[in-house]
């Protein structure tokens, strides 16, 4: 939006006297610098002619934006190369937290979450930071999970206010990042306080994911703060109180007990060497629920 010369000049008199540095262009005052507007839009070209001529790839808006968060939010991979080899930070974060590798994992970008990490970014963040496993989670970003697991994102990583990354895929019903998560060793029985993941997939009616908790283990008769088990959440006759009233009745399958005992004894830390044991391939990808 255009300014007037007179508010530009209170504006900068204002910032000044607040001792904040403001990245000025032709002697104008403005917020986002001009390697944010050409991260924003993946002009690349424009990115590195500005980077040359000294700009500081670190310059930050009011609210602690970078070009870096831009070119992340923007889902422009080339862009975020450019920046990280000009020396921007990959673990810097706005006021609210937000980092780039949070708002990679936003937009679906597994390739600019996979720059990010391989250059340092960290897979996950503080307690009560925006997570990345749980922003790709609940938007169902299969790709940028698979990367932040493969770079050492803790899979039962507990958000107080979200719970865990596979309570988050259960509530939003994304069956397989659930999937993801369970493969990898998330605890199918840790949610949200006490409500389970299998709580909140019996109330949400999403039958598939209620059938893929119990496979890997899920207690049906788990109790919530209200005392209530998964069957008494879900919908009044719909079509998961029913799978879950006839599972309670039927008798556990042995070779399901046997994987899931299996499992346990060999450790979340060591369930990628499953695919390692002198087993024939169907046992093995039986043991990793392939």
């Amino acid at each position: 939006m255009d300014r007037t010369e007179e508010e530009e000049g209170g504006d900068e008199k204002v910032w000044n006297a607040s001792a904040v540095i403001l990245d000025i262009d032709s002697g104008s005052w403005a917020d986002r610098s001009p390697l944010h507007d050409a991260a924003c839009q993946g002009r690349l070209l424009a990115l590195r002619t500005l980077i040359l001529q000294g700009h500081d790839v670190n310059v930050l808006t009011i609210d602690h934006v970078t070009p870096l968060h831009e070119a992340c939010l923007g889902d422009h991979p080339a862009c975020v190369r450019a920046l990280i080899d000009a020396g921007a930070n990959v673990n810097t974060s706005t006021i609210d937290g937000v980092t780039p590798l949070f708002n990679a994992c936003a937009v679906g970008s597994a390739a600019c979450a996979e720059l990010l990490l391989e250059n340092g970014a960290k897979p996950q963040t503080l307690v009560y930071h925006p997570s990345p496993i749980h922003e790709a989670t609940s938007k169902g970003h299969y790709g940028c999970v698979e990367v932040l697991v493969t770079w050492g994102a803790d899979v039962d990583t507990d958000i107080p206010h979200l719970g865990t990354a596979l309570y988050t895929a259960c509530v939003c019903q994304e069956l397989e990042c659930a999937r993801k998560l369970l493969r990898e060793g998330a605890n199918v029985q840790r949610g949200r306080s006490l409500d389970s993941p299998l709580h909140a997939a019996a109330e949400k009616d999403c039958t598939a994911v209620v059938k893929l908790l119990l496979d890997f283990g899920a207690d049906i008769n788990a109790r919530n703060t209200e005392f209530q088990r998964p069957v008494d959440v879900a919908p009044p006759s719909s079509g998961t109180e029913g799978f879950l009233l006839l599972y309670e009745a039927t008798p556990r399958r042995l070779n399901q007990l046997c994987r899931q005992r299996i499992r346990s004894c060999v450790g979340r830390d060591r369930l990628h060497l499953l695919s390692h044991l002198p087993l024939p391939n169907r046992l093995k990808n039986f043991l990793q629920y392939q």
